[in-house]
């Protein structure tokens, strides 16, 4: 199957799943917001994810997430969905996570009542939650850290010199040892053939 070609009319699978309203990043497809929003509008008409899966072309999974981003904060955000990531501030990010954990609300119901866009964050969230507590969902500073060094200025003939010596020496070793490794091979295929 491999190796047959595929008839002229025949599209490859990443045409495939571009029909379907989706196209392959990393391994796996995007779906656009109009396929997003039959979904929503096949739930409206009382269809169960499977059959609106089925429908639209995507996995059950990923028709469960949209389902409960429209249940939590409505078609406006499941629609926008992909389009620009959204931040959450820290407080925002223990609220729900606590709200999950202490006072036993559903990952849906957190959602509407932080408004949190998309079920993949909170669950991240509550994972760096029971690993590291609350401290674990601070963000991170971005960029270099101020302690870490710049880049060095021009060195001196001396240091210029001390380099080079480093870097022939390792370049000798390196010939030695493949001298050497390849003598050792060399022994062994001859007493080899000896024996």
């Amino acid at each position: 199957m491999r190796n047959q070609k595929r008839p002229p009319n025949e599209l490859p699978p990443i045409s495939w799943t571009r029909e379907m309203g989706g196209f392959f990043m990393s391994g796996r497809p995007l779906y656009d917001a109009g396929v997003r929003r039959r979904a929503v509008e096949l739930y409206e008409e009382g269809h169960g994810r499977d059959v609106i899966a089925y429908l639209v072309g995507a996995p059950e999974g990923t028709v469960r997430k949209w389902l409960d981003t429209y249940r939590s904060v409505g078609i406006g955000a499941l629609a926008a969905m992909g389009a620009k990531k959204k931040t959450y501030s820290f407080d925002t990010k223990v609220a729900a996570v606590r709200a999950v954990e202490d006072e036993g609300s559903t990952v849906p119901e957190a959602m509407a009542r932080f408004g949190i866009v998309s079920s993949s964050p909170l669950r991240k969230w509550l994972k760096a939650y029971r690993e590291g507590g609350p401290e674990a969902l601070r963000p991170k500073p971005k960029g270099r850290p101020k302690g870490a060094k710049a880049a060095p200025g021009p060195m001196t003939r001396e240091q210029e010199l001390e380099r080079r010596v480093q870097k022939l020496e390792a370049e000798n070793a390196y010939l030695k040892k493949s001298i050497a490794l390849k003598a050792e091979k060399r022994s062994r295929t001859a007493r080899r053939r000896r024996s």
